[in-house]
């Protein structure tokens, strides 16, 4: 066999090695989570899939949010356009967790239809926006600027 030739085979056995490798790394990493819809789905065809550990995907609905005075749990329902779960969660809540906001839980579906969150996770939003100005324009001060004392 000639040198060029080892030398390519080599180098395809290296390349071969190397997609392999980082197509296993992607689905080993990759994260999918369901919406409500899709879970209930799942549940109508199989009922034993209640009490499998799944990630889910939905908006809060606004004013379901009701905190532990302890601060480290809280319930709350979440919703897609067409299923609502009721949601327990028991942990650090994060500081970005309000009504209305996309979350995705980890955890579990019980017999009473109760999802038992192990993970909260609430999604930032899109954008930021500025502070109102505290100084509205006035003819004598540019905007946002303070007067003199």
């Amino acid at each position: 066999m000639k040198a060029r030739s080892k030398f390519l085979l080599g180098g395809l056995v290296v390349i071969g090695t190397s997609v392999v490798l980082m197509g296993s790394s992607v689905q080993e990493t990759a994260q999918y989570f369901l919406t409500p819809s899709e879970l209930a789905n799942k549940i109508d065809r199989d009922p034993s899939f209640v009490d499998v550990g799944v990630k889910i995907s939905a908006k809060v609905v606004t004013g379901t949010i009701e905190r532990a005075p302890d601060g480290r749990s809280v319930k709350f329902q979440m919703a897609d356009s067409t299923t609502t779960y009721n949601v327990l969660y028991k942990g650090v809540i994060p500081d970005t967790f309000t009504d209305g906001v996309d979350v995705v839980v980890d955890g579990r579906l019980d017999d009473n239809g109760t999802f038992q969150a192990t993970i909260l996770l609430a999604k930032c939003a899109s954008r930021y926006e500025n502070e109102p100005d505290k100084y509205p324009q006035s003819p004598s001060y540019p905007t946002g600027t303070k007067p003199a004392a």
